[in-house]
């Protein structure tokens, strides 16, 4: 009991700056993000976004190599003001073990998105990506421009691509800023 009381007691002194920018629930309309394959360029990965009975969004499905292929991803376009203070996007994630990339867009217009990859667990977890470690990258390749800098955010997206045919499954609960 006593440590309990401590616990609590300690919990009143932690200052989280978390904000929830998207969060999946049981009203959420999936349709507002967008299924992005390799289809574009001759693949024929396929995967989908669906809403389970708990209200997390399921992204799944199968990445192939065939046809030049190899990666799925979705996209969500958004407007999103960041201060200063701002330093980490957080994930409120489960995966299922493998990597994936979480990719920004500070203008919509950009060619490039900025990348940050990270490896799930298989358990729910909590993911700090730091905004200034994301890179540029266009079509897989790393560009040589400065790190993620921009005061918006107008695209999120999550990406599975790892050089191999694979089915996957990752559920996301919520995106926020720290």
């Amino acid at each position: 009991m006593i440590y309990f009381l401590v616990f609590i007691s300690l919990s009143f002194f932690v200052k989280t700056d978390m904000k929830v920018i998207y969060s999946f629930t049981t009203k959420t309309t999936v349709n507002e993000w967008r299924i992005v394959n390799d289809g574009v360029m001759g693949g024929i990965s396929k995967s989908s976004l669906m809403l389970t009975d708990d209200g997390h969004g399921k992204f799944s499905g199968h990445v192939s190599l065939a046809n030049n292929g190899g990666f799925a991803s979705i996209q969500l376009n958004t407007s999103i003001k960041l201060s200063e203070e701002t330093k980490f996007i957080v994930l409120r994630i489960k995966g299922d073990g493998k990597a994936y990339e979480f990719r920004l867009k500070g203008e919509i217009s950009q060619s490039e998105s900025y990348v940050y990859q990270f490896t799930t667990t298989g358990e729910w977890e909590n993911i700090k990506l730091p905004l200034g470690e994301f890179y540029p990258q266009f079509r897989g390749r790393k560009l040589n421009y400065p790190n993620f800098n921009f005061n918006t955010i107008e695209q999120v997206s999550f990406l599975i691509a790892n050089k191999q045919e694979e089915d996957f499954k990752f559920l996301i609960d919520w995106i926020g800023l720290e």
